[in-house]
């Protein structure tokens, strides 16, 4: 059986992960306030994405697929989503705690900026991209 995690709604995301929503259309998170993660009896969780995400993981939550390719990370790490991408776990049977630090914001937060107009420019945000950049834990601080 597949699970599917919509997200595409700050103010859902911030309660999902116990914390305040401070403004509807980007969140900065600290994922270790999250509760451990538990998904049941599933054989695969499906993430859609409808936020730009970057997040800076800093646990191995299980086998994570980003389009068609499997994601290279480990702890430490930072992940980039864009709307309308989606990620999967595979085998995601063990309990967890998130750990890391998570930027999400809406599409409609960059109506009328430049970066509104340039975020196709930053490949990292693009499927054929499935390699996570690695930080150094100097680099992490």
């Amino acid at each position: 059986m597949e699970k599917v995690v919509n997200i595409d709604n700050i103010s859902e995301f911030n309660t999902a992960n116990n914390h305040k929503t401070l403004h509807p259309l980007v969140t900065v998170i600290d994922y270790s306030k999250a509760n451990p993660r538990e998904w049941g009896d599933v054989d695969s969780i499906k993430f859609n994405y409808g936020l730009y995400s970057v997040i800076l993981k800093d646990v191995v939550c299980g086998d994570l697929r980003y389009g068609r390719h499997h994601y290279d990370y480990q702890a430490g790490t930072l992940v980039f989503f864009a709307p309308g991408q989606f990620t999967s776990m595979e085998n995601p049977k063990v309990v967890y705690q998130p750990m890391g630090f998570g930027l999400l914001f809406h599409p409609d937060f960059l109506i009328g900026t430049h970066l509104g107009k340039a975020i196709h420019n930053y490949k990292f945000f693009n499927y054929q991209t499935h390699e996570a950049l690695h930080l150094s834990c100097s680099r992490e601080a």
